[in-house]
């Protein structure tokens, strides 16, 4: 009895099967999902696979010291990096160091950051809208440029090149001020105060300012209202921005590059360049994979984080009022906090920059000191830069690169969003829309140079890597990869407010899909698409960690060409180099603004 009631169920199941099957194949969401889905599972699962298999297999080289045939599996590389004489070097002191940098950069941004979010949101500061849009700026440019800025103010002799202005002034600055942990966290904490200024902002602007006035009139204290309503209300988007800022710091390059490693101080992200620099394979795969696991479980927590926040609300509607608290005398005064964040997060660092491309000699304020050479001169007495910045072939050839990689990978980026967030949304097989999705959203969980390092990883030794035009795909393809991660929350948004009606009613009226497509979806999406095309661009433009892992001179961008500078000790021409990309990344953000209508918080904010 058991098998004729199988036997009937499966012959009334299956034509219910291949009726839906039939439904489905006719759907073009669908095709255009598996595709999308076999596409990814190449450009992001197999690299990210790669790096894991590489930990455990034997390197070339290696043989000999494994006892093991090259391609086998090994615990050498595992053991070497957690568990040798040389583990201190490898990992466990990078990794302290990673986590105190992370942590204390956490703690700073949320003192400055809150106290600015509070200033500008919940009181009637002189200046208010103003600031609100310059306290995002710091954020905006890159992170090392507030460390070229360092530099050039605070090195000593410590090293060799030239020295730094005060130096010169006749003012002996110490090690921990100039180089290492307390600069690494200065520079982050101004760096991603920004951040929390938005997160928390809009968090502050959402609270409804009669719950605190109830409280006042029941005779609550200022601590109490501040510990009682504030920050329970606020608590989500605090966590929230904490995870975000931990998560970037663990991949952060740059910074310790400048800053850290002139003291031997070092981050996972310089124990990994050195171990990719000196052709230590295995051991880069166990360090990226350390980091990956951190940037994973990081921004896993902050995914929960923001499914708690939904638990969260605040009575709105007619009566959510947005009272500012009256500073009276003190609201003039008051602007200074926000006009010192300013001054030292954007004016000063861009002064610096500015006045040392002019200098002969650093530090030296004399009229006879200042020129352009650095920027329009000839024959410079210098070994490798001949001539200035805007007169240097390899200048605009990496100018050039930056506008062919980074300016097409958005676009390639944009284009793959869209079709994404329509085959997520479009698609009959939830289990392909979820995997999907779930996969172009990984890059985003792993940090920029274990991506790059996992990426190199699978590419490298497949063909030769002399070619100028396959270094190119390289880069590109793994800007993609990492762009098209940071846009697809944002396209999943813009998709789900397009309704099925209007293409519905042209499939009706014959409309084929890519019509559908080219002349209903498209043109809806315009502002979303070109906004999801600029943001990434200017990700990309200040982006260091997974350049710095796939260039060569060959395929140099500007922020790698800036560090190759450094490296040769031409500081003036380093930065007159980051300045350019401030500038490029300046002009990207009013085409947002242009585009979008919206300010350059608001374009952040969404």
């Amino acid at each position: 009895m058991f098998y004729q009631a199988e036997i009937r169920h499966r012959k009334t199941a299956w034509p219910k099967i291949r009726h839906t099957l039939s439904i489905a194949s006719h759907e073009p969401a669908n095709w255009l999902g598996a595709l999308l889905l076999m596409l990814f599972s190449g450009i992001i699962l197999a690299p990210v696979l790669s790096v894991l298999l590489n930990a455990a297999r034997v390197q070339s080289g290696y043989g000999g010291r494994t006892d093991a045939a090259e391609g086998a599996f090994t615990a050498y590389y595992l053991l070497r990096t957690v568990a040798s004489r040389m583990s201190d070097l490898l990992l466990w002191t990078p990794l302290l160091n990673t986590l105190a940098v992370a942590a204390s950069t956490v703690v700073g941004a949320l003192v400055v950051g809150i106290a600015l979010a509070w200033l500008i949101h919940r009181t009637d500061i002189a200046g208010r809208k103003g600031f609100a849009t310059l306290l995002i700026v710091p954020f905006m440019l890159p992170s090392w440029t507030f460390a070229l800025a360092w530099t050039t103010l605070f090195k000593n002799h410590a090293i060799g090149g030239q020295p730094g202005w005060l130096e010169v002034m006749g003012i002996q600055t110490p090690n921990w001020m100039a180089y290492g942990y307390f600069p690494i966290v200065v520079i982050m904490t101004l760096h991603y105060t920004p951040l929390v200024i938005l997160i928390v902002g809009n968090a502050l602007r959402r609270i409804d300012s009669q719950m605190e006035e109830y409280a006042r009139v029941l005779g609550a204290s200022r601590n109490v209202i501040a510990f009682k309503i504030i920050i329970p209300l606020v608590r989500p988007e605090l966590l929230s921005a904490s995870l975000l800022i931990f998560a970037d710091c663990i991949g952060e390059f740059a910074l310790p590059y400048i800053l850290g490693l002139p003291v031997h101080f070092d981050t996972l992200s310089t124990s990994l360049y050195r171990a990719i620099s000196t052709r230590q394979s295995g051991v880069a795969a166990v360090i990226a994979t350390v980091i990956m696991l951190m940037g994973m479980i990081t921004l896993l927590l902050d995914m929960k984080m923001l499914r708690e926040a939904k638990r969260f609300a605040t009575v709105g509607g007619k009566a959510f009022m947005e009272r500012r608290r009256s500073l009276g005398r003190w609201r003039i005064l008051a602007a200074a906090v926000p006009l010192t964040f300013i001054l030292l997060g954007v004016a000063i660092p861009l002064l610096t920059l500015f006045l040392s491309t002019v200098m002969l000699l650093p530090g030296r304020f004399t009229a006879d000191n200042f020129t352009l050479a650095y920027w329009i001169g000839h024959n410079l007495d210098t070994v490798a830069l001949h001539n200035g910045i805007l007169l240097t072939p390899e200048f605009w050839r990496t100018v050039g690169n930056t506008l062919l990689i980074v300016g097409s990978a958005p676009v390639t980026c944009g284009v793959l969003g869209l079709l994404v967030g329509y085959a997520v949304m479009r698609c009959h097989f939830r289990w392909i829309a979820a995997c999907l999705r779930q996969l172009t959203f990984l890059p985003y969980l792993v940090p920029g140079i274990a991506f790059a390092t996992a990426f190199l990883s699978l590419c490298g030794s497949k063909r030769p890597r002399s070619g100028a035009v396959w270094h190119a795909a390289d880069l590109n393809s793994g800007a993609d990869c990492r762009k098209n991660a940071l846009c697809q929350p944002f396209w999943h948004k813009a998709m789900t407010q397009l309704g099925k009606e209007a293409e519905e009613a042209a499939q009706i009226a014959g409309a084929g899909w890519l019509a559908r497509l080219r002349r209903i979806v498209i043109p809806i999406q315009a502002g979303p698409l070109a906004t999801g095309i600029l943001l990434p661009f200017i990700s990309g433009i200040k982006g260091v960690s997974l350049f710095v892992i796939l260039a060569t001179p060959a395929t140099d961008v500007l922020t790698t060409y800036s560090l190759r500078l450094i490296a040769y000790n031409y500081q003036q021409a380093a930065n007159a180099v980051v300045l350019m990309i401030a500038l490029i990344s300046w002009a990207g953000t009013v085409m947002i603004q242009k585009i979008t209508g919206t300010g350059l918080a608001d374009a952040l904010e969404n």
